[in-house]
């Protein structure tokens, strides 16, 4: 997966790493960056490695609620009502520019993203596994965009910026896109009935009790730091834990190393923290914070995160 993604999107190793660790550990990715850098792309190579039913919305200010979810249909020749679902019916679900919408249709996502489920007219319908997010946003200061609120944020497992590639990464983008487009070319790897398969080999991935209170570590020292407003979740340890895991199966271990949670942290960890106004003013953000406190927590000794 990560080499038919890594021939569409070029010179990003790491980008296309924490994507697919997203996925197999069964999570949601929240890709953040200008327009035009690769974003929606990066989501469209993912679905196309996947042999499964893949949704696309593209958020606008006038999109409802129902537009995502689907509606109920009056059936005249019947006499009965028939729901027509919507495009969140779906394996994979790309959303474009989610923080173009509206927070009441922003919030029609979270009961699928946290529950695999939606409600519409009281009647709960059960979305199809594998079920994943990945959204798209341009940054807050551009026109036309709402903030996603923090409840959402956090139901998201990684945040990634995808960022300008350097010269030698956009020249081989240009010759290999001059007369072709790779994206139509990518063939599937996989289906989706393996996904889950794949994510049951990720969770039985061993996390000893030392790399455990090391997760822990990172994400109680965002909860008391002084440039923090608002610190990490318990969902946050979870899925910190749970990514890690899906680094370390991609990298052929059967344990969990500290250096997976380390290069996890940022992804996993800024989306979710709120800084204060006077460390937004000095020129800090979320992401220094993380690193910050990842260079100042101790790292427990090699010998007592392996497996025995």
């Amino acid at each position: 997966m990560r080499s038919g993604i890594e021939s569409v999107v070029t010179g990003r190793p790491d980008l296309v790493t924490v994507t697919v660790a997203v996925l197999l550990a069964q999570g949601h990715l929240l890709l953040e960056d200008v327009p035009g850098v690769g974003k929606t792309t990066l989501a469209k190579a993912l679905a196309r490695t996947i042999d499964c039913h893949v949704g696309r919305i593209q958020f606008t200010p006038d999109l409802l609620p129902s537009d995502l979810t689907g509606v109920n249909i009056y059936r005249a020749a019947t006499h009965e009502f028939e729901f027509r679902p919507g495009p969140v019916f779906a394996n994979i679900v790309i959303g474009d520019e989610i923080n173009r919408a509206s927070p009441k249709t922003q919030s029609a996502l979270l009961e699928c993203m946290e529950e695999g489920q939606t409600t519409v007219d009281g009647t709960t319908h059960v979305l199809p596994s594998p079920f994943l997010v990945v959204a798209t946003q341009n940054p807050v200061e551009m026109e036309g965009t709402y903030p996603l609120p923090e409840a959402q944020r956090d139901r998201f497992m990684a945040r990634l910026t995808v960022g300008y590639p350097d010269i030698e990464a956009e020249l081989e983008m240009l010759e290999r896109q001059e007369a072709d487009d790779p994206l139509a070319r990518l063939a599937p790897v996989t289906d989706g009935a393996s996904i889950p398969r794949f994510a049951r080999v990720v969770r039985s991935v061993h996390a000893s009790t030392a790399v455990k209170r090391y997760v822990l570590d990172l994400v109680t020292a965002t909860r008391r730091h002084t440039a923090l407003r608002l610190g990490a979740s318990p969902r946050t340890s979870l899925q910190l834990l749970r990514a890690a895991k899906a680094v370390a199966a991609m990298a052929g271990r059967d344990h969990v190393l500290p250096d997976d949670v380390q290069y996890l942290a940022v992804p996993v960890l800024a989306h979710r923290l709120v800084i204060t106004t006077e460390a937004r003013l000095a020129g800090h953000d979320a992401a220094a914070v993380v690193s910050s406190i990842v260079a100042q927590t101790p790292i427990p000794a090699r010998d007592a995160t392996e497996r025995r």
